[in-house]
């Protein structure tokens, strides 16, 4: 994926978080090994999202001979500690999300717990364990499927988040892995500004914050990083990039909208954009990578919901999202879906003031994203530095 990555220097000494969903593992393994020897991090923190991917039935397997390369590589061998947590019970509708949460703590990081939920203690993080099947029942970390009535135009949506909290240092803190709702239909999104689906993702982003910040346990700086799925405000992105031109509605049989295409006044009625459940054909790409995209972060709204609990860095990379799978047209979109930052890192107020005391101020924040000449799959990865995040 191309997605963003987030670096805070030395905020936690030397730390990197790293966010992806499944892509092509060789490049993944240059892609990591790159960025450890960059930044040299002493906490390597990898939320995955659809793990095993679309055919997760045959491809769980090829996920744990994944993990197993990852975790016996050169590149990481100065990492002895490592927690892997994968949620491969597929076979749980009422369970599986397909996230996957992995961390590597780099041997110079003498002293890091992590919190058991169960026990409500930290513990001493000593050696290398994986966990799957099920996760419900591992006691560090906390993990909850959205209910069905969520989304119930999905049958079985596999979206959800993972908790795990940690403690270096004189710091301790929560990391949340996240898969919200997609856009099921190009159409449904551009009949009304805010689109339905934007209020889906309002609501189940609301009950992961609930739950992370409720009563049970003590509230502590939180970052939250991974596949949100925000999309842009269709309806006025298409009332923009289509202001001159005429609209043509193509109906089904059963009078329903089957497409729509927008065609210039004049130029011979040139076809500039043509819309259908999956299709997004716009005739210029160039306007989601000129200047990465920021004269369309207008239409990026729906953060604006959480300005109040969730804060994130100015974004400077182009749309994460729908890129090409195509491993000769890495900076390519799609024509499938509007462009847009579905992948993200966002943290709480503590957590942003944690990272902005005055003593880190002559520190760089970087957040960006990498790969973006390379074909990794339809997201791209996102990814801070200082405590540096990569979101795939």
């Amino acid at each position: 994926k191309n997605h963003p990555f987030f670096l805070f220097p030395g905020v936690f000494e030397t730390q990197l978080f790293v966010l992806f969903a499944l892509f092509s593992p060789v490049l993944f393994f240059c892609l990591v090994f790159q960025t450890v020897q960059s930044h040299k991090p002493h906490f390597l923190a990898l939320h995955c999202q659809e793990v095993g991917g679309k055919n997760f039935e045959e491809s769980m397997s090829h996920v744990d001979n994944f993990v197993k390369e990852l975790l016996s590589s050169d590149a990481l061998k100065e990492y002895s500690r490592a927690r892997v947590y994968l949620d491969e019970n597929y076979r749980s509708q009422e369970h599986f999300t397909a996230l996957g949460s992995l961390y590597f703590i780099h041997d110079s990081l003498k002293n890091i717990q992590q919190f058991d939920f169960k026990a409500k203690k930290f513990r001493k993080v000593v050696g290398k364990e994986t966990c799957s099947e099920t996760l419900e029942s591992t006691p560090t970390l906390e993990k909850a499927k959205f209910p069905q009535d969520y989304f119930p135009e999905c049958k079985w949506s596999r979206k959800g988040f993972i908790r795990t909290r940690w403690a270096m240092a004189d710091c301790a803190f929560d990391l949340v892995n996240i898969h919200l709702f997609h856009d099921a239909s190009n159409l449904v999104a551009w009949e009304k500004s805010p689109s339905e689906y934007s209020g889906t993702r309002q609501k189940a982003l609301a009950y992961v914050l609930d739950r992370i910040t409720d009563q049970r346990y003590e509230k502590l700086p939180f970052f939250v990083f991974g596949d949100f799925n925000f999309r842009l405000d269709s309806k006025k992105v298409i009332e923009k990039l289509c202001s001159d031109a005429t609209m043509q509605t193509i109906r089904t049989d059963n009078n329903e909208i089957h497409k729509l295409v927008f065609q210039e006044t004049d130029n011979d009625r040139k076809v500039i954009l043509q819309i259908e459940k999956k299709l997004f054909n716009y005739v210029n790409q160039e306007v989601f990578r000129e200047d990465n995209g920021t004269s369309l972060l207008e239409f990026d709204k729906e953060l604006s919901v959480f300005k109040e609990r969730l804060h994130e860095q100015e974004i400077g990379f182009p749309p994460s999202y729908p890129y090409s799978e195509d491993s000769s047209q890495g900076k390519q979109y799609m024509n499938t879906r509007c462009p847009a930052w579905c992948d993200r890192i966002l943290m709480s107020p503590s957590a942003r003031d944690m990272l902005l005391k005055p003593e880190n101020e002559e520190k760089s924040i970087v957040y960006d994203n990498i790969g973006p000449n390379v074909c990794m799959g339809d997201h791209k990865v996102t990814q801070p530095h200082s405590l540096c995040a990569i979101v795939l």
